[in-house]
């Protein structure tokens, strides 16, 4: 009997992926210069060529030496990789730039209608002081509304006064990093533009992505033409192609609440299905050594052309990676392992682009991968059932509860919250969707064939009807979700190492494994406990940055009272988005609200005076250690003379831009220290 080779050398780009993902995020956080990584790297290939020429008993008695010089060269590279991802490191980056007048930018896709304006990235091609030179960078752009504005199309070469701004974050704790999210993708500044602040110049869109467009644009006229409903069409395009600009938010909430927010993002599910339909019709061609690689390249053409299609998402690419090597691999007749496979697919995502380790999209497709390819079969095997039916339900139960082991952590870290129902409702969806998405694949394909195509339009409306009344129902029964959860990366890592453990103990009764199983959850139980002792010990006030409203939490332990406008309580965007983060990450809960009329506010000591609309009058008899200037109040410096000027002056988000900059001015002049919520983000203060 042939000796068992160790999994581990079963699958060497696991090992490979490790040092890679580690130099990448090494140089995110550490940002190491350019010398410092040719020179790491330049130092590791010279020192596994010397290795790869040493005498074989050397290699021997070196060979962990080799292992570190890879692996080091394999960290190198991941840094590498950052830095020459990094659009800010671009000599000719529009960053750099000193204020040009105007710029040249070509829009990189279609217009996305907005209530108010149009919406495109655009790429900056020149930029001109007294002559044009070159430059680089992506944009956002922003159109007025206007007649003729909605002509501009993919392709459009525009030239544009700059009205260039950075992107910025709101700066409100625990707030969604909408610049980095940005960073990533290449784009860093944005732009509002009127009617009289560009001119079309030239339209040279690229044939291949015009045909891309076009070939969204004409798959979303036919599910439209044939399908009824606002929100089935939506549906069914999300569906099929990722196209989302018209999916209704509540019902992507309610998929979201309800856990199968997955099957609207392209992703293994939707490739496994087309991967298998393609596999069914090239079959004749699967005869004969030639007519294999024929049907080869069937395959992965259309595989490649729908990723494309669906917007070349994170986890559409993880999965097109992975069928395509699975193709490869069946017309070589060769077994391949899985988690090799997951892993080099991994690997080559992130040498194409190393920020996707950051997206959620891509950790949540490889959690849930890996967890069905770990711990399917060990739940299935809990049961046997003879009948089919059955045995077809309970394998969507197994493969639903399996997915869900790994992706867990992921998804409280990202998402902070964690549906309760998702296995009722899952078990209806996943089915019901994929028999969707085969339908609008045939009607696609017969489209020309009227009574056919009004017929399956029909049926598809009826389908998504029903499965959107479905997921609607269960996020309406009130212990539908879970959430205010809030874990910290290193926190996600212990339970998903606790989860992976203790599965892999109770199927093979390894102790080494279960001891690091407990040690992880001790760890993880550990660091909650730590920062659950330190939340019921903080005392801050926040003046969070929320545009053209008044909002300050006073926080005490696990609580927190709320001055502002009740206007912003009732708008769920603005609280979800600006408010509710930073409460979930203190782990605060509501204490009490204050009246509106409280302006003169004691706590631990500190005398705060907020002067907004309501109340300009300042007090006498105390110094005021914190002055929050809101709204639009009559309020001027000169009411402090002949009195001690406060300690710190506050301008939150309510005060119109304007006024913002004379107050700032007169802080200046006085030498009062004066923070502008506006332009840094949420003030705190540590009590």
């Amino acid at each position: 009997m042939p000796p068992k080779i160790p999994a581990w050398k079963e699958a060497p780009f696991v090992r490979l992926l490790i040092p890679l993902a580690a130099g990448i995020i090494i140089q995110w956080y550490l940002q190491v210069r350019l010398l410092w990584l040719v020179t790491g790297l330049s130092a590791c290939v010279l020192l596994v060529c010397i290795f790869s020429v040493l005498a074989l008993k050397d290699k021997f008695r070196l060979h962990y030496l080799n292992g570190i010089s890879i692996n080091l060269l394999l960290a190198f590279l991941g840094t590498f990789l950052v830095f020459i991802n990094d659009i800010r490191n671009e000599s000719n980056w529009i960053g750099h730039a000193r204020h040009p007048a105007c710029l040249l930018i070509t829009l990189e896709e279609p217009l996305q209608e907005k209530p108010n304006s149009y919406k495109a990235i655009g790429t900056i091609q020149g930029i001109k002081y007294n002559k044009w030179e070159t430059s680089k960078g992506k944009v956002i752009l922003y159109f007025q509304k206007a007649p003729g504005i909605g002509s501009l199309r993919f392709g459009s070469q525009i030239l544009v006064k700059n009205r260039l701004q950075e992107i910025k974050n709101t700066g409100n704790p625990g707030s969604f990093d909408y610049k980095q999210y940005c960073l990533f993708q290449g784009i860093t500044h944005q732009a509002y533009l009127a009617a009289t602040d560009f001119v079309l110049i030239d339209e040279s869109p690229s044939a291949f992505k015009t045909f891309i467009y076009n070939s969204r644009e004409w798959i979303v006229g036919i599910l439209k033409k044939f399908i009824t409903g606002e929100k089935e069409q939506g549906l069914a395009s999300a569906l099929l192609i990722g196209y989302k600009n018209d999916l209704d938010k509540g019902l992507v909430q309610s998929y979201t609440n309800t856990g199968v927010v997955h099957i609207i993002a392209i992703s293994g599910l939707h490739l496994g299905l087309i991967y298998w339909l393609l596999l069914l019709l090239t079959k004749p061609l699967a005869k004969t050594k030639a007519s294999k690689w024929l049907r080869l390249i069937i395959i992965l053409s259309f595989l490649w052309l729908f990723s494309i299609l669906s917007g070349a998402q994170p986890s559409v690419m993880r999965s097109v990676v992975m069928f395509s090597f699975l193709a490869i691999g069946e017309v070589n007749s060769r077994r391949s392992n899985v988690y090799n496979n997951l892993a080099l697919s991994a690997f080559v995502l992130l040498c194409y682009n190393p920020f996707w380790l950051w997206d959620a999209g891509f950790q949540l497709s490889y959690a849930a991968v890996l967890s069905i390819i770990a711990f399917y079969k060990p739940i299935y095997n809990w049961f046997f059932f003879t009948n089919k039916g059955i045995d077809f339900f309970w394998k969507l139960v197994a493969v639903t509860l399996a997915a869900q082991l790994l992706t867990l952590p992921v998804s409280i870290y990202h998402f902070h919250q964690l549906p309760l129902l998702f296995l009722f409702t899952n078990i209806v969806a996943v089915p019901l969707s994929s028999v969707i998405l085969l339908g609008e694949i045939f009607l696609c394909a017969f489209f020309f064939l009227e009574p056919v195509a009004t017929a399956t339009g029909k049926v598809l409306h009826l389908l998504i009807y029903w499965m959107n009344s479905y997921i609607e129902q269960w996020n309406n029964i009130p212990f539908a979700l879970w959430n205010g959860l809030s874990i910290t990366p290193l926190q996600a890592t212990f339970l998903m190492i606790f989860i992976a453990g203790f599965c892999y103990w109770l199927q093979f009764k390894k102790r080494q494994i279960l001891y690091v199983a407990i040690y992880s959850l001790l760890a993880f139980s550990a660091l909650r406990s730590f920062s659950f002792y330190q939340a019921s010990h903080q005392k801050r006030i926040i003046v969070y940055n929320v545009p053209k409203f008044q909002a300050i939490d006073i926080v005490e332990g696990l609580h927190y009272n709320f001055i502002g406008d009740s206007a912003l309580l009732h708008n769920d965007f603005n609280r979800n988005f600006h408010l509710q983060p930073a409460r979930i990450q203190q782990r605060v809960a509501p204490d009490q609200q204050i009246s509106l009329q409280a302006r003169n506010i004691e706590v631990q000591g500190k005398h705060i005076l907020i002067i907004d609309g309501e109340a300009a009058m300042v007090p006498q008899q105390k110094t005021i250690d914190l002055l929050i200037l809101s709204r639009n109040p009559r309020f001027y410096f000169s009411q402090l003379i002949n009195r001690d000027l406060p300690k710190q002056v506050v301008i939150d988000g309510s005060v119109p831009g304007w006024k913002a900059r004379l107050w700032q001015h007169d802080c200046d002049s006085l030498h009062i220290p004066c923070y502008n919520v506006q332009n840094k983000g949420a003030y705190i203060l540590e009590l």
